[in-house]
């Protein structure tokens, strides 16, 4: 593989990142399974795993700490999440000091690891919490050792620039990534995050580049809508009475068509798609079992044409999501409590 570096930290890292979400009970719950899927990933030259505490609620760490043990851990570039609740104390959750200094040591002891490379803020909190309080937290925690980088997850871009300009004038660690949802379904990312991310040399590290499985190749309009376990922790994404559903239906049929002709399946020609945009350093790819590994590997080597490139944009124009939903935060501004006086 062609490894890529990290935003303007000089760490090189494959051009693939291995999401950790599915092994669990959240999608794999055999544990030695998922270690083979982490092993032979990293024998394919994937040195960058991403998890999250809330993933199953800690399981997941603990089966990346399991797979990198007896060595492997030093050459794993390896990233975690804090935000999500992990109980019903309403403190067991968010981006504030309290809740950041406890939970890193919770995922450093489920890792079996003295420190993590890339800590992440899951989701923003606009109204909660002020990011200097999280900044602050999360640069003692680099200065500690613990944390060697931080970044972001699905942030709209003011936040982006709120956090670059609140490090520098406070003199905190900076955001040197973002992981935003980015594929051919979901790409409103493209009007602001990325440019953002750009501007300000952040690694972006995409998930759910294959839309959560709209394009595998198994949503086709003349089969059988498959089965998900997705579709019953978030609904709104596959309810096909939704007629946006209905449109994500339509172009992943279209899509996958496209592939066929290019000779290509439509996980390569998905997950190639994200990997061209210059933004991009790593898509997440988060495969439940091991043929599902083994089709998105070759991604890594996959280039689109020009043609192929333009008639992707002809069926998902740049710039638009066509399921609002799947942009993964719902902007509090737009709720009717903040847009209507009393």
């Amino acid at each position: 593989m062609n490894y890529r570096t990290l935003g303007r930290t000089g760490v090189q890292v494959s051009p693939l990142c291995l999401g950790a979400m599915m092994f669990g009970a959240w999608g794999n719950p055999d544990h030695d399974e998922s270690i083979r899927i982490i092993h032979r990933a990293l024998d394919a030259g994937i040195n960058f795993i991403d998890t999250a505490d809330v993933y199953s609620w800690g399981e997941s760490e603990e089966i990346v700490g399991k797979a990198l043990a007896g060595g492997r851990r030093e050459h794993v570039v390896l990233a975690t999440k804090v935000h999500g609740p992990m109980g019903e104390d309403p403190n067991q959750f968010g981006n504030s000091r309290r809740w950041i200094i406890h939970e890193v040591e919770s995922s450093l002891k489920r890792l079996n690891t003295d420190w993590i490379d890339l800590y992440q803020i899951h989701r923003p909190e606009l109204e909660t919490t002020d990011v200097d309080e999280t900044l602050g937290a999360l640069t003692d925690l680099v200065r500690a050792g613990k944390v060697r980088y931080i970044g972001s997850s699905t942030f709209p871009p003011s936040q982006i620039v709120e956090a670059q300009w609140v490090a520098e004038k406070r003199g905190r660690e900076r955001f040197v990534c973002e992981q935003p949802p980015y594929s051919i379904l979901v790409r409103g990312v493209e009007n602001d995050v990325l440019p953002t991310c750009r501007r300000h040399r952040m690694a972006v590290i995409p998930w759910s580049p294959l839309a959560g499985g709209w394009l595998t190749g198994r949503y086709r309009k003349d089969a059988k809508v498959p089965d998900s376990t997705r579709a019953q922790r978030i609904p709104a994404r596959y309810d096909m009475s939704r007629p946006e559903n209905q449109r994500k239906l339509e172009a992943a049929d279209a899509l996958a068509g496209l592939a066929e002709e290019a000779g290509m399946s439509l996980i390569e020609m998905a997950l190639a798609f994200v990997l061209t945009h210059p933004a991009v350093t790593a898509p997440i790819i988060g495969p439940r079992t091991m043929e599902q590994l083994e089709s998105q590997i070759p991604a890594a080597d996959r280039q689109l044409s020009e043609d192929v490139l333009d008639r992707i944009d002809e069926i998902v124009p740049p710039g638009v999501t066509v399921n609002p939903v799947d942009g993964g935060w719902q902007n509090p501004a737009l709720a009717p409590e903040a847009r209507r006086r009393r």
